[in-house]
């Protein structure tokens, strides 16, 4: 059984091939060629699926309690509300946030998913592909092995992420022959994803939200 684990990348994706032990790293263009990597049977994404129409997710403020003290609350970052899809514009996207959630206005963080979020939601189409499961790899890390604690961009940060996932996968050999110029930050967190993505194959995922699906029928929730 292959599944898939995807980060965003510099407008790209970086997607991690599982399959048992071994793990192949792939530079993936767009969410087309995210979704077209074949023989694949769940693709756990780190971005955005179901989304509001007028307020925060509670599986956003359930993800951020459950990393509070551990390092990485400050990684979730809300997701926009469905209108601000509407928009690449930053100051049009923060009325559209205030108009929507009644007062609650947009981060430049989660601005700069928008263009990503949407594309991830035109792409799964209606009804939504089946495969793809929202996940947040530092719930996953933190999972595997609850000393991940420093940034993932110092050199601890990467230690305790590699030791958490050298039990699961080969992930030093993935690395050693990654595509040309990708972070190890983004490889690491979209290896942490692709474990996530078996855990749901396999049915032992833990996961947070409300159990509501947005207006296009989609789950708000995060996995791991």
């Amino acid at each position: 059984m292959a599944v898939l684990g995807v980060d965003g990348w510099r407008g790209r994706w970086v997607g991690a091939l599982l399959d048992g032990r071994s793990v192949t790293l792939l530079a993936l263009d767009d969410v087309t060629a995210v979704l077209a990597v074949p023989g694949v049977d769940v693709v756990a994404i780190d971005m955005p699926i179901g989304l509001s129409d007028d307020g925060v997710r509670a599986c956003d403020v359930a993800a951020r309690d459950a990393l509070r003290g551990r390092g990485a609350a400050g990684s979730v970052f809300p997701a926009p509300v469905r209108a601000v899809l509407a928009t690449d514009d930053y100051a049009e996207a923060r009325r559209l946030s205030v108009e929507a959630s009644r007062g609650r206005s947009l981060s430049a963080q989660s601005f700069a998913l928008v263009r990503s979020i949407r594309d991830l939601d035109t792409a799964l189409g209606d009804p939504s592909d089946p495969r793809v499961h929202e996940v947040h790899p530092e719930l996953s890390f933190r999972e595997l092995d609850d000393r991940v604690l420093a940034p993932k961009a110092s050199a601890r940060g990467l230690a305790q992420r590699i030791r958490a996932l050298g039990p699961v996968m080969d992930v030093l050999d993935a690395l050693a022959v990654g595509p040309d110029h990708l972070p190890a930050v983004d490889a690491l967190d979209a290896c942490a994803a692709a474990w996530s993505a078996r855990r749901i194959a396999e049915g032992t995922a833990g996961s947070v939200g409300d159990g509501t699906r947005d207006a296009r029928g989609r789950p708000m929730r995060i996995c791991w």
